[in-house]
């Protein structure tokens, strides 16, 4: 900082631009002929990765994919009051989690690193220097409580705080002064009075004139690290980024951060402004909801697909809704121009069956099936553990059977070893009073399910089982078909409720429904 201050005391000249002007204010604002797509999910590590997050990080990723780019996570992490310890690590293992990984990061390295704002301090001081000895940018030596007292004073009159600009005109003398008696100065740029119109690729032209309602910004704070508006402009140029895609909350920043790359002579990526993520009812998503961040998804046991498909299914970007798209076919349909200034509004509570919708098709594949039956065995060992009467559960052809049979009727994993379905994994605890409380011919009723399935053997059916089941039931003289199924359903699982009988029976397999059937009467 020092020496940056020394060389813009020497070398201040007539305060003349670095380059041409940066307005295009007819060009299309797209990528030249050839040029390599280049992208970046730029977050701070404050916190860790929720949903306003993955759809920022999503769009961008899919971009770059459907135009064969790269995309690129970057960690502003200038702010180092308000670091989350391990919310970097959070964030690039979220994004492997959910399928869109970095093709560069700090995590992978990559040509344009280092990829943490921290470690690349120099090039902002570099860039300080230019737009100092330009005069573009000066020292601003107000102590944060006159900054304090400008703010309070504008709230008391109903006005929106910005910086008076105290500043901008002291003389050589003056700010050789105050560098050799006062502490070290902020840098502020030199706000020009008209800004340079642009087309954002969403919404359209803008201009924002930022010089008219606030006051010179600070890019280079006294403790030499950059605010955001200097490392995004210097971090975007050097890492040659050809498209900005960020929420819209930034649209009326992007005026100040263009007469950035005007004052450097920089030419500027594209920019394209997502609307807003918004709760079904319209309200922000609000980090204190917690259930917003991906940790909440994954612990839940949510498929990264089925988060990827609601949150594009909440917005815009493709030529219609559909449930269940898969990433490879977002990126197939992703349309930048089809993307609308309309906010978009996310219903959680349809998660669910996106859910449900892309375990079905986990499902119908052999490979993913067998990852499922894995996972499955893990959640059945962690949930129940000493409370399995016979490991012969933990098979993988029997889970198999449960995963087939039971599909389309659970929305995530973890519904399997829900208390509605713990006699799949443990033998239910039945007395003979709460049978008899449902039929008096608890004995005739099991006896001629015994002999049923000693004639059927072990292939079981739900097809055979219902017939056979429904020919038991009309041999029974004054008692209906649906008690005798409900007594079966609680001599199996000790519940009122559940799948059908016949169902239950094949999951079961014939020796386990023998065993449980002899039990009832042997109780």
């Amino acid at each position: 900082m020092a020496m940056l201050l020394r060389r813009f005391l020497q070398s201040r000249g007539p305060q003349t631009a670095l380059g041409r002007t940066v307005g295009r204010h007819e060009a299309s604002l797209v990528t030249d002929t050839g040029a390599a797509v280049r992208v970046r999910f730029a977050p701070s590590p404050t916190g860790f990765l929720h949903l306003g997050g993955l759809r920022t990080a999503l769009y961008n990723y899919i971009f770059a994919k459907k135009h064969q780019g790269s995309f690129i996570l970057r960690l502003e992490d200038t702010d180092q009051t308000r670091l989350v310890p391990g919310a970097a690590e959070n964030i690039e293992d979220m994004l492997e989690w959910a399928g869109i990984p970095p093709d560069e990061s700090p995590c992978r390295g990559g040509p344009a690193g280092p990829y943490r704002q921290s470690q690349r301090l120099e090039l902002y001081a570099q860039a300080t220097e230019a737009l100092l000895k330009t005069g573009t940018a000066y020292p601003c030596f107000c102590s944060p409580q006159r900054l304090e007292l400008l703010k309070k004073e504008a709230l008391r009159n109903h006005q929106t705080p910005r910086y008076d600009n105290r500043c901008r005109n002291l003389s050589q003398g003056q700010v050789a002064q105050k560098l050799a008696t006062g502490p070290k100065p902020a840098i502020r740029f030199r706000l020009k009075e008209e800004a340079p119109a642009f087309q954002d690729l969403v919404y359209g032209w803008n201009r924002h004139e930022v010089a008219s309602v606030e006051g010179d910004p600070v890019i280079l704070k006294s403790d030499g690290f950059p605010t955001y508006h200097l490392a995004c402009v210097v971090d975007d140029h050097h890492m040659g980024i050809s498209h900005v895609l960020r929420g819209s909350e930034w649209l009326v920043s992007t005026s100040k951060h263009l007469l950035l790359y005007q004052a450097l002579g920089w030419q500027p990526p594209c920019f394209a402004h997502l609307p807003l993520l918004l709760n079904r009812d319209g309200s922000k998503l609000s980090k204190r909801q917690g259930d917003i961040f991906l940790e909440h998804f994954v612990a839940a046991g949510f498929l990264p697909d089925a988060l990827l498909d609601i949150i594009t299914n909440s917005g815009s970007g493709f030529a219609e809704n559909q449930i269940g798209r898969t990433l490879p076919e977002l990126i197939t349909q992703f349309d930048l121009t089809r993307i609308t200034c309309r906010s978009a509004l996310l219903d959680l509570d349809k998660l669910p069956e996106f859910n449900r919708l892309h375990l079905c098709r986990l499902v119908s594949s052999e490979t993913q099936r067998r990852q499922l039956v894995g996972k499955l065995q893990a959640l059945v060992e962690e949930e129940y553990g000493n409370q399995l009467q016979d490991r012969a559960v933990l098979d993988p052809a029997y889970l198999e059977r449960i995963v087939l049979l039971r599909q389309g009727h659970f929305c995530r994993l973890q519904d399997l070893v829900s208390p509605a379905h713990s006699y799949l994994w443990t033998r239910p605890v039945v007395g003979q009073a709460q049978l008899g409380a449902i039929s008096e011919k608890v004995d005739v009723i099991a006896r001629r399910v015994l002999g049923l399935l000693e004639g059927l053997g072990t292939n079981l059916t739900q097809d055979v089982l219902n017939r056979e089941l429904k020919k038991l039931s009309e041999g029974l003289e004054d008692t209906k078909h649906s008690s005798v199924m409900k007594l079966l359903r609680v001599a199996l699982s000790g519940q009122l409720q559940g799948p059908p009988v016949a169902e239950m029976m094949v999951s079961l397999g014939a020796k386990e429904v023998r065993e449980r059937i002899q039990k009832v009467l042997s109780s």
